[in-house]
């Protein structure tokens, strides 16, 4: 046995060394840091240069033949040179990076520019089947020019099916129609499917290859499509026959959606001129009792409630409960919510209002046994009912180790190492394309890890995407990420607003997404307009760089606050009106609160006549919860965010009252355990 003296002597010694040995490692992992730092640095100038062609970026790029991102640079050079390169150019590239992603955008993108050059030969000699309806019809074009026919079934049934196609493929359909290929039948089942589709383009395309008679009945469809009231009065002198009808009565569905009481009167004028089959006249009454409905006309409740069994859809049994919802008819509440099917009836919505509706016929004990029911869920719903029953909210939260070898090798799948690279020097939409591609075939272990090593970096949209169902839902602390480094909680305390509330906004509107852009424009992760953005920036003294800025996280935030607490000023700080505000526009929240301002606000919020608001309103308050709980291990009641019409609410300071987020315990002591097991998550 070793002395004392020798024992700490030696401890000592291995002390010194492993000091040295993790000094060592410090000192590599800051050298290896600073090259990736500096590769970044240089690819980001090489690309800008390959991005306006030529060679400008081969000596920008000297270093960094071994990045794994360098074969993105001359890809881009050559996309931006594509109608001056030739095949032997490109085709050298695809043979040197056959399987990446910007080989197969270079290839598409080439071949669109033979195409255009009518270079068949090349064309033919690339092609490969399988890149789209466009370069199909180009491979189309390239036989015909080449003296082949056409024929119907082997070149054109599958393009026949689609209710709209690229311009590539009207000079392959002309030459369908002059070689004899499209019969009446034929343009008619694509017309039909255009119509279903809502493509009067379609229509208006295959119409001029229809005989006299047929082609104005297919231009009386494109009408109906185009402007149904117009064609509801022009249908008052179009003989009754099968196409007709069919114009007549898709006219009247369309109008009923925008002028519901002109389609009334239009229903009226037609019905007994036509001789509409069952199935028309079910549309036309299914349509105009709904859109009665969504305007909370007098006899809305009436309508649904008359409508014939054949008639009825999901929609309309759903709006009968919406009416009466609004109406406070809590009998008419529960006998909509009995005729729906069992399996819509399930909805935790439905289940909610059943158990308000119990609650309103003074049913206490019926209504405090389905409050408990509902109130097992994580949702909105859910939670609305834990306020009931002032229960606990349900959420069974589970929380992803680690596993250093598996995340090893995650990080040894090229894709993997060009997604994570793509994403730090500012290509997020590559960086996902780059990252589907790589975990195409991953099993569930693998995803988790390559989500935790994205969450590590920031990239926090990959939970959002990835866990978005069975157990995965109840990945919580990754599919809710805190992002303290964009500021949000002192950019929410400055602007006057929850944060959490500001965090719920941010989930809903662009998943963590910041490089967002919505067909409305609106961009970045809290999806402001650059209209907005510019005025929010005027009135709070903030610099504005232009809509670009908005995809910076840190400036859309700070706007994106600052706007959020304007709307609640609007409406008496409420954050659920705010936020209907925020999807659908102030002044249509104006209209419905002129409507139905006397309504509470679970009522409010379920008659409101937009889905897509409805869903957004539920989403974002839910949303809200969780981020509270995420912020202080407890959240304030729902009950609390959604104070009646009229009353103010608190805007940052959270309530005292709070509520516990907990797992449910199983329903009995047989059943097994669900501690484990994510309940149900209506996120959505």
């Amino acid at each position: 046995m070793a002395s004392p003296a020798v024992s700490r002597f030696g401890r000592c010694l291995l002390t010194v060394i492993a000091s040295g040995m993790l000094a060592g490692t410090v000192v590599a992992q800051t050298t290896l840091d600073a090259s990736l730092a500096a590769q970044r640095a240089a690819f980001k100038q090489a690309y800008a240069a390959a991005s306006q062609g030529g060679d400008g970026w081969r000596p920008l790029a000297e270093g960094l033949k071994d990045y794994p991102l360098y074969p993105y640079l001359q890809a881009a050079s050559l996309e931006h040179d594509l109608q001056q390169v030739d095949r032997p150019t490109v085709e050298a590239y695809l043979h040197q990076y056959p399987d990446l992603i910007p080989s197969s955008d270079l290839k598409r993108d080439f071949l669109q520019e033979l195409a255009r050059r009518q270079d068949w030969t090349d064309f033919v000699a690339m092609y490969q089947p399988g890149l789209g309806n466009a370069l199909s019809c180009d491979a189309l074009q390239a036989q015909l020019a080449g003296g082949a026919q056409l024929d119907f079934n082997r070149d054109l049934a599958a393009l026949w099916a689609e209710p709209a196609l690229p311009s590539a493929c009207d000079p392959v359909l002309s030459a369908a129609h002059d070689q004899g290929l499209l019969s009446p039948a034929r343009l008619w089942s694509r017309i039909d499917a255009a119509v279903e589709a809502g493509k009067p383009g379609t229509v208006s395309g295959m119409a001029q290859w229809l005989p006299a008679d047929d082609a104005k009945a297919a231009q009386n469809l494109v009408l109906a499509l185009n402007d149904p009231a117009a064609a509801v009065t022009a249908a008052k002198q179009w003989p009754d026959n099968p196409r007709s009808r069919q114009a007549a009565a898709l006219a009247l569905t369309r109008l009923a959606r925008r002028q519901s009481n002109m389609a009334d009167n239009a229903w009226q004028q037609l019905q007994d001129r036509f001789h509409f089959t069952t199935e028309q006249r079910d549309r036309v009454l299914n349509a105009l009792a709904l859109f009665h409905a969504t305007d909370f006309d007098d006899d809305a409740l009436k309508r649904l409630i008359d409508l014939p069994p054949s008639a009825q859809t999901a929609a309309s049994r759903e709006w009968r409960v919406r009416v009466a919802l609004a109406e406070k008819n809590w009998q008419a509440v529960l006998d909509g919510i009995a005729a729906m099917p069992p399996d819509q009836q399930q909805d935790d919505e439905w289940q909610y209002f059943r158990a308000r509706a119990l609650s309103g016929l003074g049913r206490t004990d019926e209504a405090r046994r389905a409050y408990d029911s509902v109130a097992r869920q994580s949702s909105y719903f859910g939670y609305l009912a834990a306020d009931h029953q002032n229960a606990p909210y349900a959420l069974c939260s589970t929380q992803l180790a680690a596993q250093p070898q598996t995340q090893q090798a995650v990080l040894a799948i090229p894709g993997m190492r060009r997604a994570f690279e793509l994403f730090a020097v500012g290509m997020p939409k590559q960086a996902r394309r780059e990252w589907s591609q790589a975990l195409a075939d991953a099993d569930a272990q693998t995803i988790q890890q390559a989500v935790i090593l994205a969450n590590e970096r920031g990239w926090y949209d990959r939970a959002v995407f990835s866990f978005n169902k069975g157990d995965a839902l109840s990945y919580y602390p990754l599919r809710f990420p805190l992002a303290s480094q964009d500021g949000l909680v002192p950019q929410a305390e400055q602007a006057g607003i929850d944060p959490s509330w500001a965090y719920g906004i941010l989930r809903v509107e662009s998943a963590w997404m910041s490089d967002a852009q919505s067909a409305a424009d609106a961009r970045g992760l809290m999806q402001l307009l650059p209209s907005a953005g510019a005025e929010v920036a005027r009135r709070n003294g903030l610099p504005w760089n232009g809509g670009d800025s908005l995809y910076d996280p840190a400036t859309n935030i700070e706007l994106g606050t600052r706007y959020l607490a304007q709307l609640a000023a609007r409406f008496d700080g409420s954050p659920w009106l705010a936020s209907a505000a925020y999807n659908a526009g102030a002044a249509r929240v104006n209209q419905w609160l002129t409507a139905r301002s006397l309504l509470p606000p679970d009522l409010f919020v379920a008659t409101i006549p937009f889905k897509e608001t409805r869903e957004y309103v539920a989403r974002a308050m839910y949303y809200s919860v969780i981020y509270d709980w995420r912020l202080h291990g407890n959240a304030a009641p729902l009950s609390t965010r959604m104070v009646p019409i009229g009353q103010t609410s608190s805007r940052v300071d959270p309530p005292n009252e709070r509520r516990e987020l907990t797992c449910p315990a199983a329903p009995s002591a047989t059943a097994t355990s669900v501690a484990n097991k994510p309940v149900k998550d209506a996120s959505r």
